[in-house]
């Protein structure tokens, strides 16, 4: 859950801050090619094998996560004024969308429930990275460099919290696909937040 001091670095930068815009904003594609790819392989995986408590929990977990993620993502193209800011968000869509896919695969093939989309996010709040319904609420209304600024900021540490989470599935989880899409997560995740960094002139 985003906390107030959070909240308020976020209004501060929106309403002071310059948004940096540099030339190879988006010269890291490459990474969210990469980052596709596998999760297009990962949802073809066979949902054979072994797997435990923690691979069940990470695909439950991730699941919502990313999905939050796209929710964010799917307002760039009318919101942002960013030609990189865009881009981004659709490589994020492009990594993310198909991970989803995988993962409900096999929470189904093992019997187990799946996250429902559409759900409120007050209920994934204590979610490493996730954005309340508030914090939301302040995207879905914010346009041009405001907007980008904020998506910048909030999808760091949305990424963050992604990055924390697939950490643990790497070091605790037993299903191969699961532990090679965290791995994929990791790397592709940590190249974005670099990337997002340098565009709001922290790199």
């Amino acid at each position: 859950m985003t906390t107030t001091r959070t909240r308020a670095v976020l209004v501060a930068l929106t309403a002071t801050a310059a948004l940096v815009l540099t030339a190879c904003g988006s010269g890291d594609d490459s990474a969210g090619t990469a980052h596709a790819s596998h999760s297009a392989a990962a949802g073809a995986t066979a949902t054979s094998g072994v797997h435990n408590a923690q691979d069940v929990s990470f695909a439950q977990a991730m699941i919502p996560h990313h999905q939050q993620a796209l929710e964010m993502a799917s307002l760039a193209a009318g919101r942002a004024s960013s030609a990189q800011v865009k881009d981004l968000a659709a490589r994020i869509e492009k990594a993310q969308d198909p991970e989803i896919t995988a993962m409900t695969g096999w929470l189904k093939a093992w019997g187990e429930d799946v996250p429902m989309a559409g759900m409120g996010h007050s209920g994934h709040a204590g979610m490493a990275g996730m954005m309340s319904d508030k914090d939301m609420t302040m995207l879905k209304q914010a346009k041009g460099t405001d907007f980008d600024t904020m998506f910048l900021t909030m999808m760091v540490q949305h990424h963050q919290g992604a990055v924390e989470m697939a950490g643990t599935e790497k070091a605790k989880g037993e299903y191969a696909p699961a532990t090679s899409m965290a791995g994929s997560i990791v790397t592709g995740q940590n190249a974005e937040i670099k990337e997002m960094n340098k565009l709001l002139g922290k790199g």
